[in-house]
């Protein structure tokens, strides 16, 4: 795996960090080494220490983070954990970028995209602006960017997802940097907007002949991506080798697990003579995107056109497609946050043809969980008070009965019993979903509509969730409506797949017929872009 000489070499990497009464270890005697041209994975489940060291090598710890002296990061024969901050400003965004996570919140809302860029191109290349703003269009092209001339002058707001990370990795490809790092850039995008980005990068580093540092959790990205892999686990590297002899020949336990973790196709048995749950005619929702002089609507955007759909009892159906697709806005009208057109039916009855009070009292049997349980969940109430808080609303029980229920709630998510008295900022992501989860059971509803519930949990994390929600599902005989952008967890849970674009159904069937012997076009590239991972048995 390594030269004589490797662009970049990390030896005995340990980084602490110094809390209030303790000092923990976030990386341990971490060792890898980078060639020019290849790619090399970092894997491994948050917290595994991936990002820390990629922070340690670009020289970006907090304040209270110590590196061990032991340590060394050799860039071109350079150390650069020695270097002055000065010197490392010099090589930092120029021999080495970086492109991150959440693009967003990366780039500054205040500037338009295109001086962003050039600002990078000005500090390190010491050019006039006049140079800096053709070096910058040319940029734009080279990461295929729509009408880069007239997005030169947009704020980060006005772009989409996959828009912004690529302009994220023209800023970092501004000055032909050696090493660039990416740290998890494709985890929020689609899969078709990810398999462009990946493509992206590919053609890049082959004009280019840039080395990459990758670092992710999703093992699908990898196989396809990367030519190395380094496994992290707690800080310590636990499994290193070619992508072959890693997904192919395993040797570490945790290894093993993250490959196994991947949510498998599952036998589907629906019962035909299940009562309908819900039954959704001819839905439509539009948003008013302009008005006139007289306040009169002139501008429509139609989110959602004519959707019909029927959810059975004990019966999961899932919602797959891209952002923008309409999937959650159809969700959300389902559950009457939005207003819509067309007939909705629960147990038969129409929502739209009842009053405030008695869609109030039906909402007890109809439930929600969002896709992330932290902005969900609110930090000033205790867990039971989040799990209870259903119940509390519609007021039929005792305080004493709703702990009761509260703790059988727990029970059946599979968390302590003693986490009812602590707070969400407490809990890991796949905890607080689990929590969220139990204050929509609590009340014993008989249909939850679960929004991208699993998207910002890790592999294993997520697989143990839908797990939990079949367990129950089995137990309960409730009816789920799933959302989700992620195909292989759709595959996992679904009994039925409708397939959105644009507001619009573009195919519909059993998990089988949509993965297997997909009719659309839409539909089949989104199944060409979705990295599920072969494991070899």
């Amino acid at each position: 795996m390594a030269s004589a000489s490797p662009l970049l070499d990390v030896a005995n990497l340990s980084i602490s960090f110094q809390m209030e009464t303790e000092t923990v270890e976030a990386v341990k005697d971490v060792s890898f080494s980078l060639q020019k041209g290849q790619t090399l994975a970092l894997v491994g489940e948050s917290g595994s220490g991936k990002s820390i060291s990629s922070s340690g090598i670009m020289g970006l710890l907090p304040p209270n983070a110590r590196i061990d002296p032991a340590s060394s990061v050799r860039f071109q024969g350079q150390e650069l954990l020695t270097m002055s901050e000065k010197s490392l400003r010099t090589i930092r965004g120029d021999r080495i970028a970086m492109i991150f996570q959440e693009p967003m919140t990366s780039l500054n809302p205040y500037m338009p995209v295109g001086e962003q860029v050039a600002e990078a191109i000005v500090y390190h290349r010491k050019v006039s602006k006049k140079q800096a703003k053709d070096a910058t269009l040319a940029l734009f092209n080279k990461v295929h960017l729509p009408e880069p001339e007239k997005r030169l002058r947009h704020y980060p707001h006005e772009f989409s997802g996959g828009q912004l990370q690529r302009i994220m990795i023209a800023m970092a490809l501004a000055n032909t940097p050696d090493i660039l790092i990416a740290d998890e850039p494709t985890t929020a995008l689609d899969v078709t907007v990810q398999a462009e980005v990946l493509k992206l990068l590919k053609e890049i580093q082959a004009e280019m002949g840039m080395a990459i540092l990758f670092i992710t959790h999703d093992l699908g990205v990898v196989r396809h991506f990367a030519d190395d892999v380094v496994v992290m686990c707690k800080g310590e590297v636990v499994e290193q080798g070619t992508v072959q002899q890693v997904f192919e020949q395993p040797r570490h336990n945790y290894t093993k697990m993250l490959l196994d973790a991947e949510p498998k196709p599952a036998e589907h048995e629906t019962e035909q003579s299940a009562p309908c749950i819900l039954q959704v005619d001819d839905l439509h929702v539009r948003y008013v995107l302009k008005t006139n002089w007289f306040g009169l609507p002139s501008e429509y955007l139609d989110a959602v056109k004519g959707i019909s759909l029927t959810l059975k009892q004990g019966q999961t159906v899932g919602i797959v497609g891209e952002s923008g697709s309409g999937k959650s806005t159809l969700g959300r009208a389902i559950m009457q946050l939005l207003p819509s057109t067309g007939v909705i039916q629960f147990q038969g009855q129409s929502l739209q043809a009842m009053t405030a009070r008695q869609r109030f009292e039906l909402k007890r049997h109809m439930q929600m969980v969002f896709q992330d349980p932290f902005g969900s969940l609110s930090p000033r109430m205790t867990i039971g008070e989040i799990i209870t808080e259903p119940l509390t609303v519609f007021g039929t029980l005792s305080k004493k009965e709703r702990m009761h229920k509260a703790r059988k709630a727990l029970e059946e998510v599979r968390l302590e019993l003693s986490s009812i008295n602590r707070y969400p900022h407490e809990f890991s992501g796949g905890q607080r979903q689990r929590i969220a989860i139990a204050r929509a059971l609590i009340s014993e509803p008989q249909f939850i509509l679960l929004d991208e519930p699993t998207s910002a949990l890790d592999r294993s994390v997520q697989l143990t969730v839908l797990e939990l929600l079949k367990d129950i599902q089995k137990h309960r005989d409730i009816a789920f409506l799933f959302i989700s952008h992620d195909l292989s967890v759709i595959r996992a849970i679904s009994d039925e797949v409708i397939v959105m674009q644009r507001g619009e159904v573009v195919e519909r069937g059993t998990p089988d017929q949509i993965f297997d012997h997909p009719q659309q076009t839409y539909t089949q590239c989104l199944i060409e872009a979705c990295m599920l991972i072969d494991v070899a048995d």
